[in-house]
C-alpha cells in the first residue's frame, strides 16, 4: 500500500482531482477506496460530475466502475441512486435539485458498484459536508475535475491529490511543465494572520492596505476590468483580488514601479488563471503570490496512456515530474500489477 493512504487519514476531507478527462482521476478514487480501513473509519464519498460510468461520454473509451465497500456512505442523483447494485440504507434526500435529480445520501449495506453524481456546486457540496460532520463521518472524499476546482478549495476540503497523465498532454516535457504549474498555485504561501483576519471576510472588489494596515478598495471591481488605476499606491504593501486573478492584471502590477516589492494575495488557489510565464516575472520582479487558504497537496498520480492511445514511459515520466515538483508522484495501476 502506498504510503499516501496513511497521510490522507490525517484530514477529515479529501479532493481528487483530474487535470483534464482520462488522467487516471477514476482509477485513484477506485485505489483509495479500497485500502482505506473502512472497519475503523466512517468514510463518506461524493462527486461533483458523473463518476463511474463504464464508458466515457466524450471518448467513448472504457472507464473503471465505482466500488463501494459495506459501511462507506455516499451521495448520488435520484436516477442514479435508483441504478445502484448495492444494498443500502437510506439517510437523507436533500431539498437541492440536480439536473439528475434530488441528492440522495445513504449507506452501502453490502459491497457493490454505483455512479456517483451528488452536489453539483461549492456551496451545496459545503452543506453537504456539513451534513456529514453531524453523522460523525470521519473522512469525505469529493471526485472533482480542474474544469470544477472548486471542489479542491481549501474553503472545501482541506487536502487533495492531482491527477495527471497523458490525456493532459502527450508530449512529456509539455506535461511536466503544465503540472508542475499547478503544483505550485496549490503550494503558494498563506498570507500573515494579520492579513487573513482582516481580508477572510471580504469577498468582492480589489482592495490596497498600506503599511499601516489601512484598507482601501480600488475602483475596479475586478482584475479583469480594463480601467484599473494605481495612482497613489507608493505605501501600498498588500493587493487583495477578492475574485479571479488573471495575466492582465498581474502584467499591470509587474509593470506599476510602485508596485515591485508588493504582496499580491487571493482568497485561495483555485481563484488564480496566470501563465507560468507571467507568473515568473512577477516574482523575479520582487513581487509574490500568497493565499488565504491553502490547500495540503497529499499526493500527485499518473496515466501515462492518453484516449488515442499514445503511450508515455512510466518511469520517466513519474521520475521527471517528482524531481520537478519535490512530491512522489504514482503510476496507481503500474503499482497495482506490482502488488
Amino acid at each position: 500500500m502506498l504510503p499516501f493512504i496513511d497521510e490522507i487519514l490525517r484530514y477529515d476531507s479529501l479532493s481528487i482531482v483530474g487535470l483534464e478527462k482520462n488522467t487516471g482521476k477514476t482509477e485513484c478514487l477506485k485505489y483509495v477506496l479500497n485500502r482505506l480501513p473502512v472497519e475503523s473509519r466512517r468514510i463518506a464519498v461524493t462527486s461533483i460530475g458523473i463518476d463511474g460510468e463504464t464508458v466515457d461520454q466524450v471518448t467513448r473509451t472504457q472507464k473503471p466502475e465505482i466500488v463501494l465497500r459495506e459501511g462507506m456512505y455516499f451521495a448520488t442523483s435520484e436516477m442514479h441512486y435508483g441504478q445502484r447494485r448495492l444494498v443500502s440504507e437510506l439517510y437523507d434526500v436533500s431539498d437541492e435539485n440536480t439536473s439528475l435529480g434530488r441528492v440522495v445520501t445513504a449507506k452501502a449495506l453490502t459491497g457493490g458498484k454505483i455512479l456517483l453524481s451528488g452536489p453539483s456546486s461549492a456551496a451545496s457540496l459545503r452543506r453537504w459536508m456539513a451534513d456529514m460532520r453531524r453523522l460523525n463521518i470521519d473522512l469525505v472524499i469529493i471526485d472533482g475535475a480542474l474544469s470544477r476546482m472548486s471542489s479542491a478549495s481549501p474553503a472545501v476540503s482541506q487536502s487533495m491529490i492531482l491527477a495527471t497523465g497523458a490525456a493532459y498532454s502527450a508530449n512529456i516535457n509539455t506535461l511536466v511543465s503544465k503540472t508542475a504549474h499547478v503544483v505550485n498555485l496549490v503550494n503558494l504561501d498563506l498570507t500573515s494572520d494579520d492579513n487573513i483576519s482582516r481580508l477572510e471576510p471580504v469577498d468582492k472588489g480589489l482592495w490596497a492596505i498600506d503599511s499601516e494596515g489601512r484598507m482601501r478598495g480600488l475602483d475596479a471591481l475586478t482584475s479583469l476590468s480594463r480601467d484599473i488605476q494605481f495612482e497613489g499606491m507608493g505605501d501600498c504593501k498588500t493587493l487583495y483580488v477578492a475574485g479571479a486573478l488573471v495575466d492582465g492584471f498581474l502584467e499591470k502590477v509587474r509593470k506599476n514601479k510602485d508596485l515591485k516589492q508588493v504582496e499580491l494575495v487571493v482568497r485561495d488557489f483555485t481563484k488564480i488563471f496566470v501563465t507560468p510565464q507571467q507568473l515568473s516575472l512577477f516574482v523575479k520582479g520582487g513581487g509574490r503570490v500568497s493565499v488565504l487558504h491553502k490547500s495540503k497537496l497529499i499526493a500527485v498520480t499518473v496515466n501515462p496512456t492518453s484516449p488515442s492511445g499514445y503511450v508515455l514511459d512510466s518511469d520517466m515520466l513519474c521520475d521527471r515530474l517528482s524531481e520537478a515538483i519535490g512530491l512522489p508522484v504514482y503510476d496507481l495501476l503500474k503499482n497495482d500489477n506490482l502488488q
